[in-house]
């Protein structure tokens, strides 16, 4: 039997700071294309768990040890990513210390998950929005 052909995993962090009025998010800035200011994260590799990339991908993009606290979901539509089909599994964790931007982040800032007013690459405006949905209502909205 053939192994199919099936979209590339990826694992992201909305990292929230828990200890800062307001519990601002981490957004980085990407170095690469597509460009734009994005939810730290990146591609699984083979032999970890999507937990375990979600936060080696944290640490090498803002240098901060991060606790996963919840799966906020699957994102998985085809277009999501210009570069080609991804899946998307997206965590909200936790951390405190100071980020720094490192590895893929040209640039790393704290951001009011309700009040973004910077681009965002791949399909991460519509993950914030989900995100705000839980944080306000405790709702976690199914991805399309």
């Amino acid at each position: 039997m053939t192994r199919p052909v099936t979209p590339q995993m990826t694992a992201d962090v909305i990292i929230e700071m828990p200890l800062l009025d307001d519990r601002p998010i981490i957004l980085i800035e990407r170095k690469y294309e597509p460009y734009g200011w994005a939810i730290p994260g990146g591609f699984v590799e083979v032999g970890e768990t999507i937990a375990t990339a979600a936060r080696r991908e944290a640490m090498e993009e803002t240098s901060l040890d991060v606790d996963l606290d919840i799966l906020l979901g699957i994102y998985s539509d085809p277009e999501r990513d210009p570069r080609g089909h991804t899946a998307c599994a997206v965590f909200i964790g936790n951390a405190s210390g100071k980020p720094a931007a490192a590895d893929d982040a040209k640039d790393i800032a704290l951001f009011d998950p309700f009040e973004i007013d910077v681009e965002l690459a791949f399909d991460h405006r519509q993950i914030i929005e989900d995100y705000c949905l839980y944080r306000r209502d405790g709702i976690i909205k199914l991805p399309k």
